[in-house]
């Protein structure tokens, strides 16, 4: 009777296989350079979304303005990315307002923590704010919003309320 092991990482593996598929193959390695080498905050606004057949990243972006500064920046980050890479680098780039990836959550952050409850008092405030709305499921929904938006903002000290 042979014992089973433990899993073994199978990535390198992975990778490997990837690489038999072309240009779409260094994807894998792109996704996994790219916020080191454009940094965090461009990460947040542009992540690639594919490698096209003749080698050109396409760079999905959160707006049209990201998209243009970042083309004016392509140069610049095609040699970076050649540094990182190598000759698995990229041999253009392509930066088109798309869809981004959720941000990884962090349990730390009060954004991802589980939801606040609004307190008595963030209801009746609520519900007095959507009073003049006179279709009742409206109104319901938007004292829902409103007491949740009241319990954060009170969870976070320093914000004003208006």
């Amino acid at each position: 009777m042979s014992r089973r092991s433990f899993p073994e990482p199978i990535g390198d593996e992975v990778r490997r296989e990837l690489k038999r598929f072309g240009p779409s193959g260094a994807m894998a390695e792109v996704v996994r350079a790219w916020p080191g080498v454009v940094g965090e905050a461009i990460a947040r606004n542009a992540w690639p979304a594919r490698v096209a057949r003749d080698g050109t990243l396409h760079v999905a972006t959160s707006s049209s303005a990201w998209s243009f500064e970042l083309g004016l920046h392509e140069a610049d980050i095609r040699g970076r990315l050649a540094a990182a890479l190598g000759t698995d680098a990229p041999t253009g780039l392509r930066f088109a307002p798309g869809r981004l990836p959720e941000p990884p959550s962090d349990p730390s952050h009060p954004e991802h923590s589980e939801a606040l409850r609004p307190s008595v008092a963030d209801r009746r405030q609520a519900e007095q704010l959507a009073a003049p709305i006179a279709d009742e499921n409206l109104r319901k929904l938007v004292a829902k919003a409103a007491a949740a938006s009241l319990a954060r903002s009170a969870d976070r000290p320093g914000r004003l309320l208006d």
